[in-house]
């Protein structure tokens, strides 16, 4: 897929103009960036900002807790959905606390996204996490 387009961290900004409608939905396909899985089709997602912290992405039989401390990043630009169901394929982790992390269902990397137990209604997919085509 040559038509990939991957958000690094290092730039903290994406561009909108190709990812979000005037709507504020997304345009293209969102897919995982290890193995190209499709985790939303276009328009089922809102563009959304807000800080929130991501353990850095591995397999999930390498994510380890060491000392007390989860290296990490706060992220901040996210496709934003309201029902699990709208996805085409996502896994969550086990409970952390009051959060539940999103990751490829197909190859298990992640975390992609991040959902707190407490709002039924808000699944984030954090934009650095995916490719879109």
């Amino acid at each position: 897929m040559d038509n990939q387009e991957q958000c690094s961290p290092s730039e903290g900004r994406v561009d909108r103009s190709t990812l979000v409608s005037e709507v504020g939905k997304n345009i293209k396909s969102v897919l995982c960036q290890r193995c190209g899985s499709k985790v939303l089709c276009p328009g089922m997602a809102v563009f959304a900002e807000k800080a929130l912290f991501l353990p850095s992405m591995r397999k999930k039989t390498t994510i380890t807790q060491s000392e007390g401390s989860v290296d990490g990043d706060t992220l901040t630009t996210h496709w934003l959905v309201d029902d699990m169901y709208t996805f085409e394929n996502v896994g969550f982790t086990k409970d952390v606390g009051r959060i539940k992390y999103l990751i490829c269902a197909d190859c298990e990397i992640g975390p992609i996204g991040w959902h707190c137990l407490d709002d039924k209604k808000s699944f984030y997919v954090a934009l650095e996490r995916v490719n879109h085509a």
